[in-house]
């Protein structure tokens, strides 16, 4: 039996180092793309994109030849984001920057590259890459984004899990704004959240905040997305503000809560009368659409005693 040869592993650093020497650099190149709105050329080199990604490989072909656009135009992609993909192409590693965590979340949308128009012909036609050539990308990209959240990006960042359904970020987010309530409520990144993006947090027992001042915040918000759609407070509330747990407010909060209402509608006559009811009963019901669990942060009021349902 032939004996089995000794496979030797020179020094990776060098390695890599020499690789990343010739992202988007045009000696040897032969490919060059046209990236973002801006129209930047950048170089690459066709075997390597090949045998490191099956898109490539499809988009360029086998040999050059009239088949292969060129320049190839990529102008929906980000540049900053093309560049570190095919930084991660040539060296297996990426170096992101907080003051470029955008580049992370263009990454982290796809888990790869995005969808590439390219030009042949004069015409844009799409297509596809495969993704799970990226899944380790995509998985650096989350890591990075979840060590550099502070309360000025996490916002941000759960505005891009909710918008194109990224579960790990999104929890990542959740859990942070429950550990820093007040503050991310604060931010300016919280007045800008959608709805879809608000309720997750309206929603959880684990925010570390009190009642009336999620309604304030709640209210903030609303003001802030009327002026930018040109449509009534209420209106713009009506999604989210039915999360808004009131019966935790003590009677004379909740008095001061209907007469402001009635200067500025926010909250749903119905949903304050609810919350009344619970009042008057002295026991939860959140069957009836006034939910009573206490969150992590509310404060303590003598009718809680009442309310059957304390916090889980």
């Amino acid at each position: 039996m032939e004996p089995l040869g000794l496979v030797v592993h020179g020094k990776a650093e060098p390695f890599s180092a020499a690789l990343r020497s010739l992202v988007n650099n045009p000696r040897y190149s032969d490919v060059c793309f046209v990236v973002g709105q801006e129209r930047q050329e950048v170089f690459a080199h066709r075997c390597l994109l090949a045998c490191r990604c099956n898109f490539f490989q499809r988009l360029l072909g086998t040999e050059p030849g009239p088949g292969v656009p060129s320049p190839v135009v990529l102008s929906t992609v980000p540049t900053e984001a093309f560049l570190a993909v095919l930084e991660f192409l040539y060296t297996n590693s990426v170096k992101l920057h907080r003051h470029s965590v955008h580049v992370s979340f263009s990454l982290l949308l796809t888990g790869s590259l995005p969808a590439l128009p390219h030009t042949h012909s004069g015409l844009e036609r799409n297509v596809c890459p495969h993704r799970q050539k990226y899944v380790c990308l995509s998985r650096l990209c989350l890591q990075f984004v979840v060590k550099v959240l502070d309360v000025e990006l996490v916002c941000e960042a759960l505005q891009v899990a909710v918008t194109f359904g990224l579960g790990p970020l999104q929890e990542r987010c959740v859990a942070f704004i429950e550990a820093h309530s007040q503050e991310a409520l604060r931010s300016q990144g919280f007045l800008e959240l959608s709805a879809a993006a608000l309720l997750p947090l309206l929603r959880s027992d684990k925010l570390c905040v009190d009642e009336a001042e999620l309604v304030r915040a709640a209210r903030s918000w609303a003001r802030v997305g009327a002026a930018v759609l040109e449509r009534p407070v209420a209106e713009v509330a009506a999604p989210v503000v039915k999360e808004l747990r009131l019966a935790l407010l003590a009677p004379a909060e909740l008095s001061a809560l209907e007469e402001q209402n009635r200067q500025e509608p926010l909250i749903p006559a119905e949903q304050i009368v609810e919350a009344w009811k619970c009042h008057a009963l002295r026991r939860g019901d959140e069957a009836r659409g006034a939910p009573c669990r206490r969150r992590r942060g509310t404060l303590p009021r003598e009718h809680h005693r009442f309310l059957d349902l304390s916090f889980k």
